[in-house]
């Protein structure tokens, strides 16, 4: 299986997932979360779920998937590796965040 890394932009979001979701509604449900979005990670690696592209007016190259009410944004690195760019909740301004996390 291909190799995915966590990017800086996405480790500061997930920290913050973290810590909002523990905050608002205990640790245990935290912990599921992050947990789910790792698995979702895996298997966007291992292609179980469409590489449906980032759409040309957001003007970054990669791909997103949903995962509950977060989006996920990766792109393959020069060493094949999916690099996981940033994870943005549903409602958040995407296309200035976008252009923020993603790497030229």
């Amino acid at each position: 299986m291909t190799p995915y890394r966590v990017l800086a932009g996405a480790g500061h979001r997930l920290d913050e997932i973290y810590v909002y979701t523990c905050d608002t509604w205990g640790e245990a449900q935290a912990d599921r979360y992050i947990r789910g979005l790792f698995d979702r990670f895996e298997a966007i690696v291992a292609r179980r779920f469409p590489w449906r592209p980032i759409p040309a007016e957001f003007g970054v190259d990669g791909f997103f998937c949903r995962y509950e009410k977060h989006v996920i944004y990766w792109k393959v690195l020069g060493d094949g590796a999916v690099g996981i760019v940033t994870v943005l909740h549903e409602r958040m301004n995407r296309i200035e965040r976008l252009q923020d996390d993603f790497p030229p």
